[in-house]
């Protein structure tokens, strides 16, 4: 009933993987490389892999693109999804299977569940873990119209607290949204069930936040992107039928970072890697046999301050206190009537605060390029810099693309590491105008480079609006980019500044671009 996570995605996401909190792991925010979490760490995936379990992710990973932070390479032997955050069209979209680039096939959602249902089908005779991370109900708010149908234009009696501020038809996409979320699991139970493994399947369902938007919130305080009680308590339910009773209701206060702990020992195998976690098992309170249960704080961090929860009360950013119990909705600060309890949560904020400190800093880390064994080294424009006049086709990087590329002087740049020396073969997925083909780009790296010529124009209207339920805000509309093979250059292990610049615009503009590949050669 009291279950929590981060106020945004790549946190929760790394903080489940964990069992640790996100800024030790390396996750600072949700794009532009702030979401990989440190190679150091060690994921749930690993710890089940390393028991002999069957691996798989499929759906929005949002903790590093490049390997070696794909899930391919963080303990998941199956991954099919896609490595960003925002993800800009929902249907029959470009996703990434195994590290290489595919077209998915009807509703994402839709797929992700048939990919997982698939993989459990394929393993129903052995042990497997099997991550399903949805990222609806997620803006842009596109779903199928047999379930839109039920919403559109319905009169909605649970409101948010505010009614003022609410986006009716953006709660109403939500609404649908959760609808297909809700039959894409009985999906997977109804799979459970029809081979026989129900009863040993442990079935955890949570959300990564608070909502998107303001709309019903149970009648607490703030959304997504907040640290007080509506950015983050979520629904969580977990089902083993014959272990946990049906129906029992769990009043003590958990979070994600738990299940690593629980469900390692659960499953009756170690935590792999040597790092402290944050996480508790909460075993006993699924079973009911939790004596003299401890008191317990839990922490989450918004620009690196802290927020705290305990079973009765939370202390915001602010130092405001409240009792949960008796003000969910966070109306009453109490610190003055409570000065004892303030002042004890205070201290502990204080403690994690400069704790946290040296982890919250400045992201320094590069882009990777040629890790070992990997099918390519992806550069995608949510990663680079523009320069000049190169601007992004919106301001949320996760899925956006440059555009506006007027002068030789512009130029966008990567901040690489290239692990293996070696020769890399250069795709520029890009777009072109019919009357500025001709273009003649490079692309560059340390003493390295390679040039080609534009001779094909490839000019796509951007799509997704049709599908919108409601206008979107923070993500770029797409397009189909198409590949450019500009050729191969040589590439030093070392870092360095990768650049891509027009040597010759004899148009209006030089190419659009949504991403670089590198594939080193064999």
């Amino acid at each position: 009933e009291r279950f929590y996570v981060c106020s945004v995605c790549a946190p929760t996401r790394a903080e489940m993987l964990t069992g640790r909190y996100h800024p030790r792991c390396g996750v600072r925010g949700v794009s532009t490389g702030a979401e990989r979490m440190n190679l150091d760490e060690k994921t749930i995936g690993d710890t089940f892999k390393a028991a002999g379990y069957a691996t798989g992710a499929f759906g929005k990973w949002h903790n590093g693109t490049q390997f070696p932070y794909h899930p391919n390479a963080r303990g998941f032997d199956e991954y099919y999804g896609f490595c960003s955050g925002h993800w800009g069209h929902y249907f029959e979209t470009i996703l990434d299977h195994n590290g290489r680039r595919v077209r998915g096939s009807g509703y994402i959602i839709d797929d992700l569940t048939n990919h997982a249902l698939r993989f459990i089908e394929e393993n129903r005779d052995n042990p497997f873990f099997c991550y399903l991370p949805y990222n609806t109900p997620h803006s842009p708010m596109q779903v199928p119209g047999r379930f839109w149908k039920d919403f559109d234009g319905k009169p909605l009696d649970q409101r948010h607290r505010d009614p003022e501020k609410e986006e009716l038809d953006k709660t109403r996409a939500a609404l649908a949204m959760c609808e297909n979320i809700d039959w894409n699991v009985g999906r997977v139970l109804e799979k459970l069930e029809a081979l026989g493994l129900a009863e040993d399947t442990i079935v955890i369902y949570f959300s990564d936040n608070g909502p998107n938007s303001w709309r019903w919130n149970g009648g607490m305080k703030g959304r997504k992107g907040s640290t007080d009680e509506g950015g983050l308590r979520v629904p969580c339910m977990i089902r083993w039928p014959g272990r946990i009773p049906a129906g029992r209701r769990i009043s003590e206060i958990a979070a994600a970072i738990d299940f690593l702990p629980t469900l390692s020992d659960m499953a009756g195998i170690p935590v792999l890697g040597a790092k402290p976690l944050d996480g508790v098992n909460i075993k006993p309170l699924l079973f009911g046999t939790a004596k003299d249960w401890p008191g317990r704080m839990l922490f989450n961090f918004r620009r690196g301050i802290a927020s705290v929860r305990t079973q009765q009360y939370r202390l915001d950013v602010s130092g405001a206190l409240f009792d949960i119990d008796a003000d969910p909705g966070q109306d009453r600060d109490i610190a003055k009537q409570r000065p004892a309890a303030a002042k004890r949560l205070a201290a502990a904020a204080a403690r994690i605060n400069e704790e946290m400190r040296p982890f919250i800093g400045p992201d320094d880390r590069p882009f990777l390029v040629g890790y070992p064994g990997a099918p390519n080294s992806p550069l995608p424009a949510r990663d680079g810099i523009a320069h000049g006049n190169i601007k992004r086709s919106n301001r949320a990087p996760n899925c956006s693309y440059f555009t506006n590329w007027t002068s030789t002087n512009d130029e966008i740049t990567w901040d690489v590491e290239v692990l293996e020396t070696g020769r890399y073969d250069a795709i520029v997925y890009y777009t072109c105008a019919k009357q500025d083909i001709g273009v003649t780009i490079e692309l560059s790296f340390r003493n390295s480079a390679v040039k080609g010529k534009v001779t094909d124009a490839h000019d796509p209207p951007q799509f997704g609006k049709s599908f919108d339920r409601s206008p979107r805000g923070g993500e770029s509309y797409v397009k189909d980019f198409h590949p450019f093979r500009l050729g191969s250059l040589r590439l030093e292990k070392g870092r360095g500044e990768m650049a891509l610049r027009a040597l010759d615009i004899p148009g209006q503009a030089a190419i659009e671009v949504r991403l670089i590949e590198l594939v080193r050669r064999s």
